[in-house]
């Protein structure tokens, strides 16, 4: 967010800028949901909704697990949340009491160890790299006493995906040994060979993430959603009356029409997957080669120990000389190698320039 907001106050100057560092896409929310809001605003009074959701987008996301997954999913399953950062802050209380251990990859999206920390959990990374291709392992896990697992796929900042295979037996394990499964699907959608597989296809004794930011293209409507196994239900309808009484009642009513988007939606995915192919590409020409593997999402994570000692300044250089912005790998991997995070979900030209920049600054 300091990248973020750094890149904000070049742009205001009138300087340069090629920002690589966001994290969302840069395409306006689907027409379909557009047009919905619009009708929303003149029909709906817009009061407090149910705590979960309205009934209609509970619906519509359990119809989209049958047409995506092959998955029955009650809608009573489905708690619809204020952007899946209130799906993870409900559910972590909901699982975890004080104290408790809960194990993630590193590198990772910080706000699971930031909130878990917050919380009083204790964080126990598990260190990952190119031989488990930046995702954990039943072998990693079995001897760390563990409360709970959160898992990513397409993950943040890697990309990197489990394969179906390998995330089965990752939610048998858990279910087995009774850690609690968090698995973030937020970038599910996102792709680019094997689809997403969600870990309610094996198990339901953990929790399903997932969000409209990403692949729905709607960072800023704030919606998201859950899926919760019978026995915290309670808990997390209980938590999330008291935190937020609801979600965003307009979103929630225009995200209903989200799911008749997909070949929009899917067109967005084609243009990840040229600039995933520019940026790779490109990369390789300037020396970056040991990126994590870009499987989905729309990042390349790549190590930079063989240009500097400290990625966080080298990437505040290359802003102020180049007007170039990426995200540091520090925020998701404390105390890792040095690395970065590139973005490639904005238009192909901006990427196109700032690989420029980039090369620029490298000469």
């Amino acid at each position: 967010m300091h990248v973020w907001a750094a890149a904000a106050r070049r742009a205001e100057a009138g300087l340069p800028v090629f920002n690589l560092s966001a994290g969302q896409p840069s395409t306006p929310a689907p027409e379909p949901v557009r047009r919905a809001m619009r009708a929303v605003l003149d029909t709906e009074v817009l009061g407090y909704t149910e705590t979960p959701g309205i009934p209609a987008l509970r619906s519509a996301i359990a119809g989209h697990y049958a047409d995506w997954y092959g998955l029955a999913v009650d809608p009573d399953a489905v708690v619809v949340t204020t952007g899946s950062s209130g799906a993870f802050t409900l559910a972590f209380l909901a699982a975890f009491d004080p104290g408790a251990r809960v194990g993630m990859a590193v590198p990772c999206y910080p706000a699971y160890r930031n909130i878990l920390q917050a919380l009083g959990c204790e964080v126990v990374p598990i260190r990952t790299g190119p031989a488990t291709r930046f995702q954990p392992t039943v072998a990693q896990i079995r001897d760390l006493a563990l409360d709970g697992l959160v898992v990513a796929s397409p993950a943040n900042p890697t990309g990197t995906m489990l394969s179906a295979t390998e995330l089965a037996e990752l939610a048998t394990y858990c279910e087995t040994a009774g850690i609690r499964l968090v698995s973030d699907e937020i970038y599910h959608g996102i792709s680019y060979g094997e689809p997403g597989a969600c870990a309610w296809s094996t198990s339901r004794s953990g929790l399903v993430m997932n969000s409209f930011s990403k692949y729905f293209s709607m960072t800023g409507w704030r919606v998201g959603w859950c899926l919760v196994p019978d026995d915290l239900r309670d808990a997390v309808l209980g938590l999330g009356g008291n935190f937020s009484i609801c979600p965003p009642a307009p979103a929630q009513y225009a995200a209903v029409a989200a799911f008749d988007a997909y070949a929009e939606l899917d067109a967005h995915v084609g243009r990840y997957a040229v600039n995933r192919r520019l940026m790779l590409d490109r990369l390789a020409g300037l020396g970056f080669d040991r990126p994590a593997p870009a499987d989905g999402a729309f990042y390349v994570y790549a190590d930079v120990a063989h240009l500097t000692d400290d990625a966080e300044v080298w990437c505040r250089r290359l802003l102020a000389e180049q007007g170039l912005a990426i995200a540091p790998g520090i925020d998701f991997d404390p105390g890792g190698v040095p690395a970065i995070r590139f973005s490639f979900a904005g238009d192909t030209t901006t990427i196109e320039r700032g690989l420029d920049a980039l090369e620029r600054f490298l000469r």
